[in-house]
């Protein structure tokens, strides 16, 4: 694990540039506690065949990094939502939609959405429990 707490600014903001490093991260957190496969249970893995992903060794189902996260089935590059995440979550930045998609080249209503989707994740998140961006992150998201 890279760190606990928080995140510096520095990491966040290699990690925005960086898709490789931000898909790395998500997957040490998302396996902070060791990997266990969702059909089976198994807890034995060996590399999968897309990057940061792993495969069960028992029923070889094979898990991105980003599967059941605030980030499962996004269509855009991870280090984009990754910016869009930290500025929301740890910022607090109030950027609109279109201040996103001007700075990152992406659609607005992507952006829109995306963001939509990671504030409705921190208002399931209890109130009294202190909210880091590795909550968000790996709070398992339903649309």
């Amino acid at each position: 694990m890279l760190f606990k707490n928080e995140i510096s600014t520095e990491m966040a903001e290699e990690l925005s540039r960086d898709g490789d490093k931000a898909l790395k991260f998500i997957a040490d957190i998302k396996w902070e506690s060791g990997f266990v496969c969702r059909k089976c249970g198994h807890t034995n893995y060996c590399d999968g065949k897309s990057p940061s992903s792993r495969r069960c060794t028992r029923c070889k189902t094979e898990e991105s990094a980003t599967a059941h996260t605030l980030f499962h089935n996004i269509k855009f590059p991870i280090n984009k939502a990754f910016f869009i995440a930290y500025n929301v979550c740890v910022l607090n930045n109030e950027f609109s939609s279109y201040n996103y998609s001007d700075q990152l080249g992406l659609n607005q209503m992507t952006c829109w959405k995306f963001r939509k989707r990671i504030q409705n994740c921190m208002l399931k998140i209890d109130n009294k429990e202190k909210v880091t961006i590795q909550t968000i992150m790996m709070s398992d998201y339903k649309s």
